[in-house]
């Protein structure tokens, strides 16, 4: 558990420092590609659940098996290399600076009043249409990205280093990828992607709500009376689509003071999502910086009540 978070720590410095250079190699690409093969092997009219379930099963063993026996190798040579080489890993599965670099990509054109530039920079980040986005949608889109992602991208997988470390980090990730590649529900993936989906639903459920919780007991919004926030926090965290995308959302809304959700356009199609928040300010620009503040919030304090639950452990083992 201790080489665990000496490994978590690392990592985060490591992102914070270096975060994700295009060029290097990376271990989500590999899983790209190996999810691609198996898609286009596998994706056909009959059985498409069951073969979506099988190509699951592959990704994730393959990639558990690799990551293990390479951390194992690591740790046999020496304590420390095991140590690093599994930093080096977990680095590679979170996404803070990322996060961080891409809200600000979006964030400087905005200051300098180039919306075709701000819309190019958020069309790399999002999904919805964006090309007639105002600026006030613009910033929606980039804080709900930034929201959200906080979890996917950055506390989920260190939650899941800290129960299994490298290994599974990689492999919450590759569940991530398979999501993020079949988890769609039209006529291609809804049921090739289905058992995808739900595995990330699954994995994200405690990371979520924990990230959220975190936030919310650390921060104080101008906006809210304490219990009047933590009442809005699971109020308004259920009337996601996602079942827990909704958390990061909804308690960013409320330290803001601002709300999310709204009318987007995914391919020309309207879509009408559930409101989080309350509109006690309208949204403006500096609002995307104040959304990776408190992402960088949530990280130290994730970060530091994986230290205390790693320590705990680790008495409560001596005492026993």
């Amino acid at each position: 558990m201790i080489g665990h978070l000496i490994s978590i720590t690392l990592a985060i410095i490591l992102d914070k420092i270096i975060g994700d250079p295009p060029s290097w190699p990376h271990p989500v690409k590999g899983m790209g590609k190996l999810i691609s093969y198996l898609d286009q092997r596998l994706n056909s009219r009959q059985n498409q659940r069951i073969k979506g379930l099988w190509m699951l099963i592959i990704v994730l063993v393959t990639i558990f098996l690799l990551s293990y026996f390479l951390v194992y190798i690591s740790y046999q040579l020496h304590w420390w290399i095991g140590v690093i080489v599994e930093a080096l890993l977990i680095a590679t599965t979170i996404a803070q600076k990322s996060l961080k670099d891409a809200a600000i990509e979006v964030y400087e054109p905005l200051q300098a009043n180039d919306l075709e530039a701000a819309r190019r920079q958020l069309s790399y980040i999002v999904g919805r249409d964006t090309e007639r986005l105002k600026e006030e949608e613009i910033v929606r889109a980039t804080v709900e990205t930034v929201a959200e992602n906080t979890s996917d991208g950055i506390t989920a997988p260190l939650f899941w280093a800290f129960i299994g470390g490298a290994p599974l980090s990689l492999v919450y990730r590759a569940i991530n990828t398979c999501d993020s590649m079949v988890g769609y529900k039209n006529d291609k993936y809804r049921e090739f992607g289905y058992f995808a989906a739900k595995c990330d639903d699954v994995v994200n459920y405690l990371p979520s709500r924990i990230t959220a919780i975190l936030v919310l007991l650390v921060s104080r919004s101008s906006f809210y009376r304490k219990k009047e926030a933590w009442k809005l926090l699971f109020q308004d965290a259920k009337k996601h689509p996602s079942p827990n995308s909704g958390w990061g959302e909804a308690v960013t809304a409320i330290i803001l003071g601002i709300q999310l959700g709204g009318i987007n356009y995914y391919g020309g199609k309207k879509s009408d999502r559930a409101r989080m928040g309350k509109a006690r300010q309208p949204l403006e620009t500096r609002h995307i910086i104040e959304s990776t503040r408190i992402a960088d919030k949530a990280v130290v304090c994730f970060y530091l009540f994986l230290c205390i639950g790693g320590i705990g452990f680790e008495m409560a083992n001596a005492w026993s």
